[in-house]
């Protein structure tokens, strides 16, 4: 079985997951795993499909077919677990321009792999400024501490709230 990763996007309009996902059956691929969005009027996601190597060529040319989405395919690359601890993140503060690359940078150079990412900007009327929300999942290098990580996520600035869980 092949692993593929595609990403997409295209205008949003209704339907598009059902046609992409409508194609993948057609030609025996299996849906793994997604992250699907509408931003700023776009409809964007990356997908991960499996598929037997009898049906990869018809598969692909069925997904580039596809005209209401720009669709990009990316052949897996086998990653052998090495049973890393896994780490989720809650992030929360005032939002300001940088925040995304200073949490990241603190996150690289403490050794740990950005495993998933997603943020958001959210209304905050009684605190004068919007908030920014991130979940993080990372895995943590051996022998680092998690609390050595909350610290230097939490000195990024007094207003960082770090709340961490174990990934499952």
């Amino acid at each position: 079985m092949k692993q593929l990763v595609l990403t997409v996007i295209g205008r949003d309009k209704s339907g598009l997951v059902e046609q992409l996902a409508t194609v993948v059956n057609q030609h025996n691929g299996n849906w793994m795993a997604s992250n699907l969005s509408h931003l700023a009027g776009y409809f964007a996601g990356i997908v991960q499909l499996e598929v037997a190597d009898t049906d990869l060529a018809e598969l692909t040319e069925a997904l580039q077919a596809i005209s209401d989405l720009d669709i990009h395919i990316h052949h897996g690359i086998d990653s052998a677990g090495q049973n890393q601890q896994l780490l989720k993140f809650v992030i929360t503060g005032n939002d300001r321009p940088g925040i995304v690359r200073e949490l990241s940078s603190v996150i690289k150079h403490k050794g740990t792999n950005i495993i998933h990412f997603e943020s958001s900007k959210q209304s905050a009327p009684n605190w004068g400024s919007p908030l920014f929300n991130a979940i993080a999942t990372v895995e943590l290098a051996p022998g680092l501490s998690r609390d050595e990580v909350i610290a230097a996520l939490e000195a990024i600035a007094t207003d960082v709230v770090v709340d961490v869980e174990v990934a499952s």
